[in-house]
């Protein structure tokens, strides 16, 4: 890899200045991947033991007669990372789907699990939501998901994986796709779920002023908003402004759709921009409240108009959160996933008692 390089700098150095931007490009886009795509600087998997009894952590099974509906829309996760070893947050949010969704099939794609390979990796939170019957855990292939779309060129084109924010932008692909070929229901891995979302259709959140996130979104199958969304993503695309294809992208999009200049919650043309208290009850500047102690009067006021509440992860990942504690997070997980929360404490009773 070193004499690469140094070959490439005395061609850059003999030709013209415009290569001089295609080797910046490179070593930055290097620099990029070892700093935030090394899987080993990923954190701790907070796994102990792959194995789980479901008797023990889910002592009553949801009560699904023959299974999931298929007149009822899916609920989807997506990891578009090679991440394999699921977080706390990560498990939570699949199992508050399930519990609240016990009709409906609810669908994880992971781009790291191999195709064709019937088995998943022993983690304990794989095994978890295997307990759940209307858990489906799958491989996440990209280009069978982007065919027949308009963005299956923007995939293809090889530099698009180096770009900075490539991840975020890919699961911003993914999610709009996903609603416009299937419907469902589409939510971020750092949801907690509090009731059912199905009757929030053709719906997405409102984050804060002026602004929609796509965190959150309930489609009907092909409609025209979604279609809307995937032609603006192709033909105003710029992957290096963070949050362009994301939030600005839905925001761009519903005003023209609404032929608005600023966004209230409204219902226009059947598509929903909801309340920010029904989804994103905490705002991202206040993600810090998520840890600090809630009293019973504070979480009934939360349950009360909200159905799922965004933990913002991108944020306050790197937070301790003590367990057992009166955090507002630890009560949502102690409430809405039982059995990761059970586990939670599990793990921390044998890290506390590995340390004495």
């Amino acid at each position: 890899m070193p004499s690469c390089l140094l070959k490439l700098t005395r061609v850059v150095l003999s030709h013209k200045p415009c290569a001089l931007f295609i080797l910046i490009f490179v070593f930055v886009s290097l620099a990029y991947h070892k700093l935030y795509w090394d899987p080993k600087s990923s954190g701790p998997t907070h796994s102990l033991s792959a194995e789980i009894s479901c008797a023990h952590y889910v002592p009553s099974p949801l009560d699904i007669a023959g299974g999931p509906s298929p007149s009822t829309g899916n609920v989807f996760f997506v990891e578009t990372s090679e991440q394999t070893a699921p977080s706390y947050l990560f498990s939570c949010s699949v199992e508050s789907a399930a519990r609240t969704h016990p009709m409906s099939r609810v669908v994880v794609l992971m781009k790291g699990l191999a195709k064709g390979n019937a088995s998943l990796p022993k983690h304990w939170a794989f095994s978890l939501l295997s307990c759940f019957p209307n858990v489906e855990i799958r491989p996440l292939d990209l280009t069978e998901l982007f065919s027949g779309t308009p963005l299956k060129r923007w995939y293809l084109w090889p530099l698009r994986h180096w770009e900075p924010h490539f991840l975020a932008v890919l699961s911003d692909a993914c999610r709009i796709v996903l609603m416009w070929k299937f419907g469902g229901i589409y939510l971020d891995t750092d949801f907690i779920v509090l009731k059912n979302l199905q009757n929030l259709t053709n719906a997405l959140g409102i984050q804060d002023d002026d602004e929609l996130n796509g965190a959150f979104l309930s489609f009907k199958a092909k409609h025209k908003f979604m279609e809307l969304c995937m032609q603006d993503f192709v033909q105003n695309y710029n992957g290096w402004v963070w949050g362009h294809q994301g939030p600005e992208l839905l925001t761009r999009v519903f005003k023209k759709w609404c032929s608005l200049e600023t966004i209230t919650s409204m219902s226009c043309k059947g598509v929903s921009a909801l309340a920010r208290e029904v989804v994103y009850p905490i705002p991202w500047q206040d993600w810090k409240k998520l840890f600090e102690a809630a009293s019973a009067l504070e979480l009934q006021k939360l349950l009360k108009s909200t159905y799922a509440v965004h933990i913002w992860n991108k944020l306050s990942h790197g937070t301790k959160l003590e367990i057992p504690s009166q955090a507002l997070l630890a009560q949502l997980y102690s409430q809405f996933c039982p059995a990761t929360y059970a586990k939670m404490k599990q793990d921390s009773e044998e890290l506390s008692r590995r340390a004495v």
